[in-house]
């Protein structure tokens, strides 16, 4: 078998979850195992803006929020990176991750545009690692679902959102009590 039909057998494996989210009232589909609370962190690969696979067992030992979005290119998805950059700035021990499909070369441009430092920008674009590990792939739109998952200093999940519509802003403040 080739690797393209061996990665589409591998999707066509994974559990669905339908109407989680939605995008103007019509419900998507989740691929992959939805994580929750309590769940020890699975680890994944992503790739950074300088094109180097970037694990999350890196981080081991700090508090970690990802803050996962379909596209840097959406007024929602800047706010949310934006928003999460400037809160890291009064965080010790915690490092925010946003996660999105783009390719490395838009989030570093967007970075670099909006003076995004504080916050790290991960594409997963290339293996779709997270997205299925944590069951924020959308199947129908080829993109990361938005939501926010918060991971304690012991690799345990302390805090899940998937946002049910796209659209909309996560609970920041969920997230950053859940710290």
């Amino acid at each position: 078998m080739t690797k393209a039909k061996l990665n589409i057998k591998k999707l066509n494996d994974m559990k669905t979850t339908v109407g989680v989210i939605e995008i103007n009232g019509n419900p998507l589909t989740l691929v992959g195992e939805m994580v929750k609370t309590g769940d020890i962190a699975q680890d994944f690969s992503v790739m950074s803006n300088e094109l180097k696979p970037v694990k999350l067992s890196e981080f081991a030992g700090k508090k970690i929020i990802l803050s996962v979005m379909p596209s840097i290119d959406t007024p929602v998805c800047a706010a949310q990176t934006r928003r999460f950059n400037e809160e890291a700035t009064k965080l010790e021990n915690v490092v925010i991750i946003t996660l999105s499909v783009d390719l490395p070369f838009a989030l570093a441009r967007f970075c670099g545009n909006e003076g995004i430092k504080n916050a790290l920008t991960l594409s997963d674009y290339k293996d779709r690692d997270f997205g299925h590990k944590y069951g924020f792939y959308i199947q129908e739109l080829g993109l990361l679902a938005r939501g926010i998952v918060v991971i304690d200093e012991n690799n345990k999940v302390v805090h899940v959102q998937y946002v049910k519509e796209v659209g909309s802003e996560p609970d920041y403040e969920a997230a950053l009590k859940a710290l």
